[in-house]
């Protein structure tokens, strides 16, 4: 029972995770008195801008293990939160709640409105019909007691019975403080999928320009990633860098973000290549190297790659020097590019850090150390690659937290 003019349970945090605890604590215990404290006058506000105001929910990937190899940090942790709320589970859950899915190529699921506003109104209408009380403004700096719990929010004080924290990430420490005054071990948060600076700004001129399949690959380790590559006014994004940042970010954050990177812009071996630039110069000798791009390069990268090689814009194939060959060769697979700092991908803040895992109890997402405080979401050390993978991580663990705590 929660203390008199209490709560059964107080959810900090108004966003994925928070959300998605409470309603599923609340379905499974209707009696419960549940409030939601949200710092901000803003709710759900992650959720707004996901997929540049789509929502991209989830990934279409159903199978736990290879759902949860999609996360630098917290894979083994999330294998067995996958085990009973997985992918599948998400969208059975959007679909009886009214919200249907669909699925992209690339495997991003999103509401089949392309509005994030749908996901937004199905939690505020959900929460509306089973009376969950919401609280804006309150950020809670303080917790006090061993169960029952006295949250605190500035002046105010709300006590209760359980307390799920679903905080999300935060680039400062100081957001966890509270955390850590209850002896929490918090790791050091700090920035995860990110976008790519050069300030050379060598490729500029191209910007919008993309390529379907390129790897990008940090010089001097084995950090490299495949995919899609966006050409930006600022230097690099798109998926392969967003997720070379994920699985790089704590090596980028020691290096300050100044690092070199090697682009194949095709991403194939390089002897193959060879033996094709070789096989057109023999064929189409006539040809000007300028103006027949090869392996399907869009036309003005190509021309860039040319003038790297510092090839002049009149030469036929079979004039192409073979020191020009080579270093077109050596553009194509290799092009180096320095990268001096990194931008915010979008508007969506991720962060590498937070709660360590070893804090929480993978069956129900309970703290060790605080019995009836439960944690959910990313305010843990747990962060996927960009495709909807980071709220899959929240759902799951909310849900994990949710039954637990019903079940206690």
């Amino acid at each position: 029972m929660p203390p008199a003019d209490g709560y059964d349970l107080v959810v900090v945090g108004g966003g994925a995770a928070g959300f998605f605890g409470a309603l599923e604590a609340a379905r499974l215990q209707p009696d419960w008195r549940i409030l939601i404290l949200e710092k901000s006058t803003r709710l759900l506000a992650k959720v707004a801008v996901s997929g540049g105001g789509r929502c991209n929910v989830t990934h279409h990937c159903p199978d736990p293990t290879p759902l949860a190899k999609h996360y630098p940090r917290g894979e083994r942790f999330l294998k067995k939160i996958f085990r009973t709320f997985h992918a599948q589970h998400t969208i059975d859950w959007f679909n009886q709640h009214g919200v249907a899915l669909h699925v992209e190529a690339d495997g991003r699921m999103f509401p089949v409105s392309n509005s994030s506003q749908t996901i937004i109104d199905c939690f505020l209408e959900a929460a509306r019909e089973l009376s969950i009380e919401i609280r804006m403004q309150a950020g809670v700096d303080r917790l006090t007691g061993n169960g029952p719990y006295e949250v605190g929010a500035g002046k105010e004080k709300f006590f209760c019975t359980h307390v799920l924290v679903a905080i999300g990430g935060h680039p400062r420490p100081e957001a966890y403080s509270w955390l850590a005054q209850r002896g929490l071990d918090i790791h050091q948060p700090i920035p995860s999928l990110f976008t790519f600076n050069d300030p050379s700004r060598k490729f500029a001129g191209l910007m919008g320009l993309s390529v379907p399949e390129a790897e990008v690959r940090i010089t001097g380790t084995k950090l490299a990633e495949t995919g899609p590559l966006l050409i930006t006014h600022w230097g690099l994004s798109g998926p392969a860098v967003i997720k070379l940042s994920a699985w790089a970010a704590e090596y980028l954050h020691q290096r300050n973000y100044q690092f070199n990177v090697l682009i194949n812009w095709i991403n194939l071996n390089e002897e193959h290549v060879r033996r094709k630039l070789q096989a057109h110069r023999q064929q189409h000798g006539r040809q000007v190297v300028w103006t027949h791009p090869l392996f399907q390069v869009p036309a003005r990268l190509w021309a860039a790659l040319c003038q790297e090689a510092a090839i002049d814009e009149r030469t036929f194939w079979a004039e192409l020097s073979w020191k020009s060959f080579n270093r077109l060769l050596e553009f194509l697979v290799r092009t180096p590019m320095a990268i001096r700092g990194k931008t915010t991908f979008k508007e969506e803040f991720v962060t590498c850090g937070g709660i360590s895992l070893d804090e929480v109890d993978p069956e129900t997402m309970a703290c060790k150390k605080l019995p009836g405080v439960y944690v959910a979401g990313e305010v843990l050390n747990i962060d996927g690659e960009t495709g909807g993978f980071n709220f899959q991580a929240a759902w799951s663990t909310a849900f994990v937290a949710a039954r637990a705590m019903a079940q206690r």
